[in-house]
């Protein structure tokens, strides 16, 4: 698990790529969480969204969730591949399984976010 992710309260991952994109996705709490996934819904590319903003929706065998921005942005990439392959989630939720590209409008908004020792103390609080 890479140093240089940040978190969401909600869950999602972002981690700053070269030429100003951010690769987002959710954490391996959030689809262990969910159990067994059988959809998702992703945003178009080029759509713009606000932090905190609903960009789409995750379903599985006992709920949907919605899948939150955690920077204001453009997307720029989806991962075409994840919806028919939704194990991808559950195997490498950092790395392959990878969600959306956000060019942010504000790269200075990912410090608002949770480092790795902020969302471990986060998610050792929430109720099993």
């Amino acid at each position: 698990m890479a140093a240089d992710l940040k978190f969401a309260k909600t869950h999602e991952w972002i981690r700053s790529e070269a030429g100003g994109e951010a690769t987002v996705g959710i954490s391996a709490y959030a689809v262990e969480a969910l159990t067994d996934l059988v959809f998702m819904q992703l945003p178009q590319v080029g759509k713009r969204v606000k932090a905190g903003e609903s960009i789409g929706e995750i379903e599985s065998v006992k709920a949907v969730s919605d899948l939150y921005a955690p920077v204001s942005g453009v997307i720029v990439a989806v991962n075409e591949a994840l919806p028919g392959q939704l194990e991808t989630l559950g195997k490498d939720p950092y790395g392959a399984g990878w969600i959306v590209r956000i060019k942010p409008d504000d790269p200075a908004e990912l410090s608002g976010l949770l480092d790795r020792a902020a969302y471990d103390a986060l998610v050792a609080s929430q109720p099993h």
